[in-house]
């Protein structure tokens, strides 16, 4: 299979579509990525506005403690742990400007592993080292034949191994956002995706 000529229309479907997580810049897109983790987008996004409000940039998170965090991230899914990597990251970086933007620097930072070094390469329009593998790709990328396993990191590997370079960028979230809207985990919507001439799963039916 030429998964490179089998996944173009999905590209040119989602090339350079933003993240769903809601940001204005790279200090909130990198806070909102740590505290998505194990939460759903769509309730950091909620959340996240009053957090800005109050810290409105990294200075002002490297001036705050954990009781001053407490009460905008409370209700988010492992809230201890993440204001602890809040805190120690921007203690770490101290400014805006300061935030790295390669691969080896962003998973040194509290909070952050290759996903989500990937999302924030991405969004930040850097060359891609990797590709964003999140729980949508965990799921999809098997049912369309182009890796198997449930290890994140090997079958990001199994996917860059396939995919040419320059595509990294933006296949694992073209492959996520399939995940989200067409592919779902139950009665997946096969007729309308734009790559089940290539799909294991749709050729199985």
């Amino acid at each position: 299979m030429d998964w490179s000529a089998s996944l173009k229309p999905l590209l040119a479907k989602y090339k350079g579509k933003k993240h769903p997580l809601n940001y204005d810049n790279i200090y909130q897109l990198l806070v909102a990525v740590i505290l998505s983790a194990q939460d759903s987008d769509k309730h950091i996004n909620e959340l996240a506005p009053a957090f800005f409000k109050a810290f409105p940039d990294m200075k002002s998170l490297a001036r705050a403690d954990a009781e001053a965090l407490f009460p905008f991230i409370s209700k988010i899914r492992n809230f201890g742990n993440k204001s602890k990597w809040l805190l120690d990251l921007a203690k770490k970086i101290k400014d805006d400007k300061n935030i790295p933007l390669t691969m080896e620097a962003l998973i040194e930072l509290p909070g952050i592993g290759r996903k989500s070094a990937n999302v924030i390469m991405r969004e930040a329009g850097v060359k891609a080292e990797g590709i964003i593998v999140d729980l949508h790709v965990l799921r999809v990328a098997p049912r369309l034949g182009i890796a198997a396993g449930t290890d994140p990191k090997k079958m990001e590997k199994q996917i860059m191994d396939v995919i040419p370079e320059k595509d990294w960028g933006q296949i694992g979230m073209a492959i996520s956002f399939l995940g989200r809207e067409t592919c779902r985990p139950t009665n997946p919507n096969c007729a309308e995706c734009v790559v089940n001439k290539s799909c294991a799963y749709y050729k199985s039916k």
